[in-house]
């Protein structure tokens, strides 16, 4: 009886052990949290999300309210809460703003900008922007209310030219409109100051100048990448946008 005894506890340790043992397996990867910009959705990560958790990588997409910086930094903050380990966050287009400030979370192992804006201390979106060459972007705004949509033919001219007209009628039907404060909201301590980043640089943006994009990404001292694609070059150029997460995630500690 006592044999029987001492083989239960035995076997009980290496059940523990073992289950102890899945559960650091299963975090060890750094989780991947994505932030999309104003005119997006969660979805437009869509290409990274399906093959990074087919490599094991636990992702989460934010879906910003775009309401006010505060706000889509609150979003992105309640995604790090869930995630178990470090992260790296990815942000497009104005979700640079957003990991910029959610990025200075202890969690936070890298940042990775895609076509995105880096604002310094006190800028905002306008005075950041006004760093580079104007672009024709807001000739295309269509306000509704407080908010802000893009209209379809800016979808096709200066957001997504290199999509196809299906991929183009996706985005144009799945933005996210910005609230009119958005532009008005000041960026506070920049978490690229004292965390790793990358940026890539899409060469025939339209939305934000690549002039701009290099700017930015030199100021922050980022690894750089340059693909020639339009500002959603998350989706024209999946492969390449997932190597350098990968290339961010590998180096998380």
């Amino acid at each position: 009886m006592k044999t029987i005894k001492l083989l239960l506890s035995a076997l009980l340790i290496v059940l523990a052990s073992a289950g102890t043992y899945a559960q650091q397996s299963a975090t060890s990867k750094p989780t991947i949290i994505f932030v999309h910009g104003i005119w997006a959705d969660g979805s437009s990560w869509a290409a990274q999300i399906t093959a990074l958790q087919s490599k094991g990588y636990p992702v989460i997409s934010v879906q910003n309210p775009i309401t006010s910086l505060a706000d889509d930094v609150s979003a992105t903050k309640r995604a790090i809460q869930q995630a178990k380990g470090k992260v790296i966050l990815v942000g497009h287009s104005w979700g640079g703003f957003v990991i910029t400030q959610a990025g200075n979370d202890p969690k936070v192992a890298g940042l990775v900008y895609v076509a995105a804006l880096v604002p310094d201390l006190g800028e905002t979106l306008p005075s950041l922007s006004a760093k580079g060459p104007a672009v024709t972007l807001s000739n295309y705004f269509e306000p509704s209310g407080d908010f802000i949509y893009l209209s379809e033919a800016g979808v096709k001219s200066v957001f997504a030219q290199d999509l196809s007209p299906k991929q183009q009628g996706l985005i144009f039907a799945t933005q996210t409109p910005a609230s009119k404060t958005v532009f008005g909201d000041q960026s506070g301590e920049p978490a690229w100051k004292t965390k790793p980043s990358w940026y890539i640089v899409a060469k025939s943006d339209r939305a934000i100048s690549p002039v701009l994009e290099r700017f930015m990404a030199k100021r922050s001292n980022a690894k750089t990448t340059e693909i020639d694609a339009s500002h959603v070059v998350m989706v024209s150029h999946a492969d390449k946008v997932l190597a350098v997460i990968e290339e961010a995630a590998k180096t998380a500690k």
